[in-house]
Protein backbone atom coordinates (compact mmCIF):
# COMPACT_ATOMS: atom_id res chain seq x y z
CA UNK A 1 0.00 0.00 0.00
CA UNK A 2 1.23 3.77 -1.13
CA UNK A 3 2.47 5.90 2.29
CA UNK A 4 -0.44 7.86 2.09
CA UNK A 5 -2.55 4.97 3.19
CA UNK A 6 -3.64 6.75 6.17
CA UNK A 7 -3.99 10.01 5.21
CA UNK A 8 -6.94 8.69 2.84
CA UNK A 9 -8.28 6.45 5.90
CA UNK A 10 -8.44 9.88 7.88
CA UNK A 11 -10.36 11.53 5.30
CA UNK A 12 -12.89 8.65 4.78
CA UNK A 13 -13.61 8.73 8.05
CA UNK A 14 -14.08 12.61 8.33
CA UNK A 15 -16.50 12.53 5.01
CA UNK A 16 -18.50 9.50 6.28
CA UNK A 17 -18.98 11.50 9.70
CA UNK A 18 -20.43 14.49 7.81
CA UNK A 19 -22.88 11.91 5.99
CA UNK A 20 -24.08 10.51 9.61
CA UNK A 21 -25.59 13.99 9.80
CA UNK A 22 -27.76 14.02 7.10
CA UNK A 23 -30.98 12.30 7.42
CA UNK A 24 -32.57 10.24 4.62
CA UNK A 25 -28.75 8.80 3.31
CA UNK A 26 -26.72 5.40 3.07
CA UNK A 27 -24.92 6.01 6.14
CA UNK A 28 -27.29 7.58 8.30
CA UNK A 29 -28.36 3.99 10.16
CA UNK A 30 -24.59 3.23 10.53
CA UNK A 31 -22.95 2.42 14.14
CA UNK A 32 -20.81 4.79 13.85
CA UNK A 33 -19.33 4.08 17.67
CA UNK A 34 -18.50 0.38 15.85
CA UNK A 35 -17.34 1.90 12.57
CA UNK A 36 -15.11 4.62 13.54
CA UNK A 37 -13.18 2.01 16.19
CA UNK A 38 -12.67 -0.31 13.68
CA UNK A 39 -11.08 2.12 10.89
CA UNK A 40 -9.32 3.67 13.88
CA UNK A 41 -7.87 0.04 14.53
CA UNK A 42 -6.99 -0.80 10.77
CA UNK A 43 -5.12 3.15 10.71
CA UNK A 44 -2.86 1.89 14.08
CA UNK A 45 -2.56 -1.18 12.65
CA UNK A 46 -0.77 -0.15 9.71
CA UNK A 47 2.15 1.89 11.31
CA UNK A 48 2.51 -1.46 13.64
CA UNK A 49 2.44 -3.54 10.50
CA UNK A 50 5.32 -1.45 9.05
CA UNK A 51 7.28 -1.49 12.58
CA UNK A 52 7.05 -5.05 12.80
CA UNK A 53 8.65 -5.08 9.08
CA UNK A 54 11.44 -3.30 9.51
CA UNK A 55 15.02 -3.93 11.07
CA UNK A 56 15.35 -2.42 14.56
CA UNK A 57 17.88 -2.51 16.25
CA UNK A 58 18.01 -3.28 20.25
CA UNK A 59 19.21 0.03 20.80
CA UNK A 60 15.81 2.08 19.00
CA UNK A 61 13.74 -0.61 21.28
CA UNK A 62 15.11 0.65 24.19
CA UNK A 63 14.77 4.17 22.61
CA UNK A 64 10.90 3.49 22.13
CA UNK A 65 10.44 1.57 25.48
CA UNK A 66 12.62 4.62 27.94
CA UNK A 67 10.60 7.24 25.73
CA UNK A 68 7.66 5.53 26.45
CA UNK A 69 7.91 4.91 29.96
CA UNK A 70 9.29 8.62 30.09
CA UNK A 71 5.38 10.08 28.25
CA UNK A 72 3.54 7.74 30.36
CA UNK A 73 4.55 8.53 33.96
CA UNK A 74 4.66 12.06 33.10
CA UNK A 75 0.73 11.89 32.28
CA UNK A 76 0.04 10.28 35.80
CA UNK A 77 0.84 12.78 38.03
CA UNK A 78 -1.19 15.69 36.52
CA UNK A 79 -4.20 13.48 36.32
CA UNK A 80 -5.76 15.59 38.94
CA UNK A 81 -5.25 18.43 36.55
CA UNK A 82 -7.53 17.75 33.25
CA UNK A 83 -5.96 17.91 29.91
CA UNK A 84 -3.10 19.19 31.61
CA UNK A 85 0.10 17.04 30.96
CA UNK A 86 3.57 17.01 29.24
CA UNK A 87 3.11 13.68 27.78
CA UNK A 88 2.05 15.45 24.20
CA UNK A 89 5.14 17.67 24.82
CA UNK A 90 7.21 14.44 25.21
CA UNK A 91 5.68 12.55 22.28
CA UNK A 92 5.98 15.70 20.06
CA UNK A 93 9.44 16.04 20.61
CA UNK A 94 10.12 12.36 20.24
CA UNK A 95 8.87 12.41 17.35
CA UNK A 96 10.48 15.27 16.24
CA UNK A 97 13.76 14.13 16.74
CA UNK A 98 13.26 10.68 15.62
CA UNK A 99 11.14 10.39 12.90
CA UNK A 100 7.79 9.55 12.19
CA UNK A 101 7.29 5.28 13.22
CA UNK A 102 9.08 6.25 16.56
CA UNK A 103 7.03 9.32 17.32
CA UNK A 104 3.48 7.09 16.47
CA UNK A 105 5.12 4.28 18.45
CA UNK A 106 5.37 5.99 21.79
CA UNK A 107 2.85 8.16 21.14
CA UNK A 108 0.20 4.88 20.63
CA UNK A 109 2.31 3.20 23.82
CA UNK A 110 2.40 5.90 26.25
CA UNK A 111 -1.53 6.15 25.86
CA UNK A 112 -1.77 2.45 26.42
CA UNK A 113 0.44 2.41 29.39
CA UNK A 114 -0.60 5.25 31.30
CA UNK A 115 -4.39 4.39 30.92
CA UNK A 116 -3.26 1.07 33.19
CA UNK A 117 -3.21 3.49 36.10
CA UNK A 118 -5.47 5.68 35.04
CA UNK A 119 -8.08 3.44 33.59
CA UNK A 120 -8.73 1.33 30.29
CA UNK A 121 -11.48 1.87 28.28
CA UNK A 122 -13.31 2.51 24.86
CA UNK A 123 -12.05 5.39 24.96
CA UNK A 124 -7.85 3.84 24.37
CA UNK A 125 -7.86 3.52 21.07
CA UNK A 126 -8.70 7.08 20.03
CA UNK A 127 -6.20 8.32 22.58
CA UNK A 128 -3.65 5.80 21.48
CA UNK A 129 -4.03 7.18 17.86
CA UNK A 130 -4.09 10.97 18.89
CA UNK A 131 -1.34 10.59 20.57
CA UNK A 132 0.38 8.64 18.25
CA UNK A 133 -0.46 11.31 15.59
CA UNK A 134 0.99 13.91 17.56
CA UNK A 135 4.31 12.27 17.14
CA UNK A 136 3.71 11.60 13.64
CA UNK A 137 2.64 15.65 12.52
CA UNK A 138 5.91 16.34 14.38
CA UNK A 139 8.22 14.48 12.67
CA UNK A 140 7.28 15.43 9.43
CA UNK A 141 7.87 18.71 10.83
CA UNK A 142 11.61 18.29 11.91
CA UNK A 143 12.39 16.05 8.81
CA UNK A 144 15.18 16.88 7.28
CA UNK A 145 15.71 19.85 9.86
CA UNK A 146 19.20 20.66 11.14
CA UNK A 147 18.09 22.99 13.66
CA UNK A 148 15.31 23.15 16.14
CA UNK A 149 12.68 25.16 14.47
CA UNK A 150 11.72 26.13 17.99
CA UNK A 151 8.97 28.87 16.74
CA UNK A 152 7.32 26.66 14.81
CA UNK A 153 7.54 23.56 17.19
CA UNK A 154 5.59 25.63 19.79
CA UNK A 155 2.86 26.63 17.51
CA UNK A 156 1.86 23.44 16.59
CA UNK A 157 2.01 22.39 19.73
CA UNK A 158 -0.83 24.92 20.66
CA UNK A 159 -2.65 23.52 17.74
CA UNK A 160 -2.62 19.90 18.55
CA UNK A 161 -3.96 21.14 21.91
CA UNK A 162 -7.39 21.41 20.00
CA UNK A 163 -6.91 19.03 17.08
CA UNK A 164 -6.26 16.23 19.90
CA UNK A 165 -9.14 17.87 22.07
CA UNK A 166 -11.73 17.53 18.08
CA UNK A 167 -10.43 13.96 17.79
CA UNK A 168 -11.35 12.65 20.76
CA UNK A 169 -14.74 14.94 20.31
CA UNK A 170 -15.41 12.68 17.27
CA UNK A 171 -15.42 9.10 19.44
CA UNK A 172 -17.62 11.05 22.20
CA UNK A 173 -20.16 12.37 19.74
CA UNK A 174 -20.78 9.05 18.13
CA UNK A 175 -20.80 6.62 20.99
CA UNK A 176 -22.39 8.57 23.53
CA UNK A 177 -24.23 11.28 21.71
CA UNK A 178 -28.01 11.31 20.05
CA UNK A 179 -28.90 12.00 17.75
CA UNK A 180 -26.28 12.78 15.60
CA UNK A 181 -27.13 16.06 14.06
CA UNK A 182 -25.34 19.37 13.05
CA UNK A 183 -26.57 20.73 16.43
CA UNK A 184 -25.14 17.88 18.90
CA UNK A 185 -22.13 18.15 17.21
CA UNK A 186 -21.31 21.41 17.28
CA UNK A 187 -22.39 21.20 21.38
CA UNK A 188 -20.19 18.41 21.90
CA UNK A 189 -17.21 20.71 20.35
CA UNK A 190 -18.04 23.94 22.37
CA UNK A 191 -18.35 21.65 25.71
CA UNK A 192 -14.92 20.93 25.12
CA UNK A 193 -13.16 24.27 24.57
CA UNK A 194 -12.04 24.61 28.18
CA UNK A 195 -10.71 21.20 28.50
CA UNK A 196 -8.79 21.71 24.91
CA UNK A 197 -7.63 24.86 26.04
CA UNK A 198 -6.06 23.76 28.84
CA UNK A 199 -4.60 20.83 27.10
CA UNK A 200 -2.97 23.56 24.29
CA UNK A 201 -1.58 26.21 27.26
CA UNK A 202 -0.15 22.91 28.54
CA UNK A 203 1.93 21.82 25.39
CA UNK A 204 3.33 25.15 24.78
CA UNK A 205 4.48 25.54 29.08
CA UNK A 206 6.25 22.95 29.06
CA UNK A 207 7.77 23.30 25.11
CA UNK A 208 8.77 26.79 26.21
CA UNK A 209 10.53 25.33 29.26
CA UNK A 210 11.97 22.05 27.92
CA UNK A 211 11.80 21.97 23.98
CA UNK A 212 15.61 23.22 23.66
CA UNK A 213 16.46 20.97 26.63
CA UNK A 214 14.89 17.92 25.53
CA UNK A 215 15.87 18.51 21.62
CA UNK A 216 19.47 18.53 22.34
CA UNK A 217 19.38 15.73 24.69
CA UNK A 218 17.56 13.61 22.42
CA UNK A 219 19.72 14.56 19.23
CA UNK A 220 23.14 13.75 21.08
CA UNK A 221 21.63 10.57 21.90
CA UNK A 222 20.39 10.45 18.17
CA UNK A 223 24.02 11.22 16.56
CA UNK A 224 25.97 9.01 19.30
CA UNK A 225 24.02 5.70 18.76
CA UNK A 226 23.79 7.16 14.86
CA UNK A 227 20.18 5.92 14.58
CA UNK A 228 18.32 6.89 11.22
CA UNK A 229 15.02 7.58 11.54
CA UNK A 230 12.56 4.34 11.06
CA UNK A 231 10.69 6.17 8.76
CA UNK A 232 11.25 9.46 7.36
CA UNK A 233 11.63 8.44 3.66
CA UNK A 234 9.78 5.15 4.71
CA UNK A 235 6.32 4.02 3.51
CA UNK A 236 3.56 3.13 5.93
CA UNK A 237 2.56 0.17 5.20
Amino acid sequence: MKKYFLIIVIFVVISLLGFSIIPKNPFYNINWSIMSALIIGLAMLAFFWNFEKQGVSSKEVALIATMTTLAAVSRVPFAIIMSFQPMTFIVMITGYVFGVQTGFMVGALAALVSNFFLGQGPWTPWQMFCWGMAGVISALLGNKKKEFAFTKFIILAACWGFIHGWTMNLWHWVSFVFPLTLKTFLATYIASFPFDTLHSLGNVIFSLLFGKTFYTILQRFKNKIIVVPLDNNADIV
